[in-house]
């Protein structure tokens, strides 16, 4: 009875490590807050966020990424890469993004940005800084708002979306 036991207890936490183990290094649940992804994305979706991928490459433009927006990490988003380290990010008044001078060819942005916020005047990003905005450019908080945001506040990619069971498959980035 002791053994039989003890290889319960065993197993427990074997099973307890390895759901750690994956949760804090492979990927983790997430779920949509808001209408800040729209179209893409939609309020209480589900999403299993990739951890392991930007170990091995940096974050491309137009991913769909999981950010903290602060320093106490006790928020998380989800927005869109849109500008790279060492890049400028400017928006005019039409609601143009440019990328170093350049306007940005994209169709993610669901309608003609309002405001364009810090990016009203030109900013030149650090070398581990992003610029990310939600789709629903009206109705999101962004780097607009918060700044660029370094690499070391992206938690992961949206991999896939697991609820609802309708939208069940991979997330596509571009």
């Amino acid at each position: 009875m002791k053994k039989e036991i003890l290889s319960w207890i065993a197993c427990f936490a074997i099973a307890i490590a390895a759901a750690l183990f994956i949760v804090t290094f492979i990927g983790q649940r997430v779920e949509v807050d808001g209408q800040s992804m729209e179209s893409t994305l939609q309020d209480k979706d589900n999403l299993i966020c990739d951890k392991i991928s930007y170990r091995f490459k940096d974050p491309e433009r137009f991913d769909i990424v999981i950010i903290y927006p602060d320093e106490t990490k006790s928020k998380r988003w989800i927005k869109r890469i849109i500008g790279l380290p060492g890049e400028e990010v400017r928006i005019d008044e039409e609601g143009n993004i440019y990328i170093n001078g350049e306007i940005l060819e994209e169709n993610y942005g669901k309608e003609t940005i309002q405001d364009p916020g810090l990016a009203a005047q030109t900013i030149r990003l650090g070398e581990d800084e992003y610029w990310v905005m939600g789709d629903n450019r009206n109705h999101s908080s962004d780097s607009r708002v918060i700044g660029p945001v370094p690499r070391s506040r992206i938690l992961g990619k949206a991999f896939i979306r697991i609820y609802p069971f309708s939208k069940f498959g991979l997330i596509k980035h571009q």
